[in-house]
């Protein structure tokens, strides 16, 4: 080998090279090396050097030259022009003789691996930063199907001009880099032929909230371009890593059906188009579930070997069957926070609501509207505003870094402005749909991300509360501290918070925002009306039967919240919706009955025999089996609600046998909430036939004292600190602990009033379950209340 090799293969070289090769180059050369003994495919390929390119540079004059156009940069000439000069010196550059040989070469030995004269390749740039900066990487050009030497040598020289678009500019300016410092390398790469099966992209972390525990996948027919550029709304599988090493399981805990209306597809031998997908690729999925798992299981190796949360690409080519990865970089995790600090946002005013689309993260900002059109509009940008534009790519990046937040008509979690915006804690709103036609240009809103998955823009200025959380001083307790969760992506957002678990998951709440529909509806489809039952057929298009919608949503929705604390427990609540409340959802109508109360009607236990919803029981049952038994998430714990008699008790708990949760077998535990005065009353009888109960304080509060907890005129009244109710949870816990159950609560009270708190620990409960936001002063009014009653004590007994 020559002192300075113009060309290396992938073989040749690993992550010390980064100098050399570049970061993705790099990259790939260690993965072929390293890797193989894991089964990850690489293609074979070659780096063009950073020697190369200097020596391409030095061939042509071209230092000086563009230190001369950077001068006049730094002297005020406009970016744009700057940009342009640059670029054509590269345009009217030769390439040196000896390195199209080196280049020529490698292509052709190349294609010898498969009897070729011409092999398809990919070419990238590979710039030294790439690995040294991660979250900042800075993209630079790709050029697919590129085939034959001359097509190669014109898209290398390419790449090398890619060094200086405008971007790349003012990328280095900022940061003070030497332009002429960055070592360029390029890679060529064999194509893969996804353009006959698909590709995309994945991470071994979740990026918005830095939730290390699952490999994302996104996925699109075609060529991998439509989902690297976010083109198209792509697939997305979301896979747990902890039981990716035990066969028994098929840890996907999450599938979503992206509407992948489009796919890159080879036009010949002369490059790529863009093409309509057919009706039956919407609708279904580009993995399976054996390949979705293969490519989690790459992404952890990966990820293993680098010692970080990695990014990839990866390839399906649709002649073989064969999965390849094709490149690999460090994640840019969208996150920021640091583990010992978060924050908190919560509205305290109401306004209109706007419009809404995909909250990415959890913050609120407010501002007046900027609408764009177009980033040569950046004069027109205030500091501080609101960006609203349709949607935004790499030249948008100037103007988002100046933004208060930004709002678009198009995108979604993957797209560039979910990313870009979360890399800058920029608050943001993606796929409004509406959003440049329906604000005005000055008006003052306000922009919310903290209700969940779903984000709002409110007219006029809200004020909100914003709440820092340091998770560095926190004060140990006996009593566990759990947290009440439903949303799914809450339960990620909250995943560093050090709670023991999870104490409250209401399933209702799944279905509500992610299931949409009655269970009923989906088993009794011919019985809907026509708009209804047209609304169930499009939302349940792609699944084999409509009721196997439901469960794949409600599974994944509660295997996400089990897998945010794994291994600590997560109670699961079976669905407790009121009758009014199951009314609305899609189809629901049909199947509830009017009540005049309720709060106290057709709820919780008694719906399960009954026959009105006893198959839809089923499927709740079927989707918990599905998430501790296909999945492994056996920390579900699994909650009846509102469960009036111990008959009731003996026939849900039969039924749930019947359809694969048996208390007891493969560790399941099977609570009661604990918010009827029966379930008090007759405490030894339910602890027989459950392990354990959750004390709904506000129910058992409205029914021992007989106060409807909504009334306003009552509200003086409603106290959970009432004798009765106190006297009620200290028999209950006495009673529960002398049989070996645990007894924990669910409510707001131990946060609000310390005192409450303190009387809990001197009961002797076992956990305190609250929101996320009330975690802190809870743990430290039952920290308060710990330390006091062992003071107490100690007296007592020195006494």
């Amino acid at each position: 080998m020559v002192e300075h090799p113009n060309v290396l293969w992938f073989k040749e070289i690993g992550r010390d090279d980064v100098g050399t090769v570049g970061g993705k180059n790099a990259s790939l050369g260690e993965l072929t090396t390293y890797l193989s003994g894991a089964g990850i495919r690489v293609p074979n390929g070659f780096a063009i050097t950073a020697h190369a390119h200097r020596h391409y540079l030095d061939s042509n004059d071209l230092v000086g030259r563009i230190a001369a156009e950077i001068s006049r940069l730094r002297g005020g000439a406009p970016l744009a022009e700057v940009g342009t000069a640059i670029r054509s010196l590269f345009e009217r550059a030769a390439m040196p003789d000896d390195l199209a040989a080196a280049i020529t070469d490698a292509y052709h030995l190349l294609g010898s691996e498969s009897r070729a004269m011409t092999v398809d390749v990919a070419v990238r740039t590979s710039a030294a930063e790439d690995l040294a900066e991660g979250a900042l990487e800075l993209p630079q050009e790709s050029f697919l199907n590129v085939s034959g030497p001359g097509e190669l040598l014109a898209a290398v020289q390419r790449c090398f001009a890619a060094q200086f678009t405008d971007r790349a500019i003012k990328h280095r300016e900022d940061r003070g880099v030497d332009h002429l410092d960055v070592a360029l390398s390029v890679g060529v790469q064999r194509m893969v032929r996804s353009d006959l099966a698909g590709a995309g992209v994945m991470s071994s972390i979740e990026k918005n909230s830095g939730f290390p525990g699952t490999v994302v996948i996104h996925a699109g027919w075609g060529l991998g371009e439509t989902v690297v550029t976010r083109q198209i709304d792509p697939d997305e599988y979301t896979v747990f890593k902890p039981m990716l090493s035990d066969e028994r399981y098929t840890p996907i805990i999450a599938k979503t059906r992206g509407s992948k209306e489009h796919k890159a597809i080879y036009v010949g031998s002369g490059g790529t188009r863009i093409v309509d997908t057919t009706d039956g690729e919407r609708a279904a999925c580009v993995l399976t579930d054996p390949e979705i798992l293969t490519l989690a299981r790459w992404a952890t190796a990966v990820e293993e070997h680098y010692g970080v949360p990695m990014a990839m690409e990866w390839a399906k080519d649709g002649r073989t069957g064969e999965l390849f990865l094709v490149e690999a970089y460090p994640a840019a995790v969208q996150s920021r926070t640091t583990p010992a600090q978060l924050h908190s946002y919560r509205l305290t005013d109401t306004g209109d609501r706007l419009v809404s689309g995909v909250a990415i993260g959890e913050s609120i900002a407010t501002g007046r509207v900027c609408v764009l059109n177009s980033p040569d509009e950046i004069d027109r940008f205030t500091d501080g505003a609101i960006l609203v534009t349709k949607t935004t790519d790499p030249d948008w990046e100037p103007i988002m870094e100046r933004a208060a937040a930004i709002v678009t008509d198009r995108g979604d979690r993957s797209s560039h402005t979910a990313i870009v915006s979360s890399e800058l804690g920029v608050t943001a709103i993606v796929g409004t749909g509406t959003a440049t036609a329906a604000l005005g240009g000055g008006d003052a809103v306000t922009v919310s991300c903290a209700e969940g998955d779903t984000g709002h823009v409110y007219r006029g200025t809200l004020r909100y509360d914003r709440h820092e959380i340091n998770l560095s001083d926190l004060p140990a307790t006996r009593t566990e501290v759990l947290l009440n969760l439903a949303n799914p992506a809450a339960a990620l957002r909250w995943w560093r918070l050090p709670a023991d678990g999870i104490g409250l998951a209401r399933l209702e709440t799944i279905v509500a925002d992610h299931v949409k529909v009655h269970p009923m509806a989906l088993l009794r489809i011919e019985q809907l009306a026509p708009v209804a039952r047209d609304q169930v057929e499009q939302l349940s298009q792609g699944y084999d039967e409509p009721a196997e919608y439901f469960v794949e949503q409600l599974a994944s929705g509660i295997a996400k919240i089990a897998a945010s604390r794994w291994p600590a427990p997560v109670i699961v609540r079976t669905s407790d919706f009121k009758t009014n409340e199951y009314a609305r959802l899609i189809g629901g109508a049909r199947f509830e009955p009017a009540e005049e109360n309720p709060m106290l009607g057709w709820r919780g236990a008694s719906r399960y025999d009954s026959d009105g919803y006893r198959d839809g029981f089923a499927l709740e049952c079927r989707a918990l089996r599905r998430v501790r038994r296909d999945m492994g998430l056996t920390n579900v714990v699994v909650m009846i609600p509102f469960c009036r008699t111990t008959e009731e008790a003996d026939r849900v708990l039969e039924l749930m046998r019947s359809e694969g949760l048996e208390r007891g077998k493969d560790g399941l535990e099977i609570y009661v909430m604990a918010e009827v005065p029966s379930n008090i009353l007759l405490a030894e009888q339910f602890a027989e036939r459950f392990d354990g109960f959750s004390i709904g304080s506000n129910d058992l509060t409205q029914l021992i004292l007989g106060v409807d907890r909504d009334s306003a005129a009552l509200a003086g009244l409603f106290d959970e600190t009432n004798p009765a109710v106190t006297q009620s949870i200290r028999h209950l816990i006495t009673t529960a602990h002398a049989l070996g159950r645990k007894v924990g609560l669910c409510g707001q009270r131990p946060s609000d009033d310390p005192e409450f708190a303190r009387f809990l620990v001197r009961a002797g409960i076992d956990s305190i379950s609250v929101t996320p936001d009330s975690f802190l002063a809870v743990r430290r009014n039952v920290a308060a209340a710990e330390t006091e009653i062992a003071a107490e004590d100690s007296l007592e007994w020195a006494d």
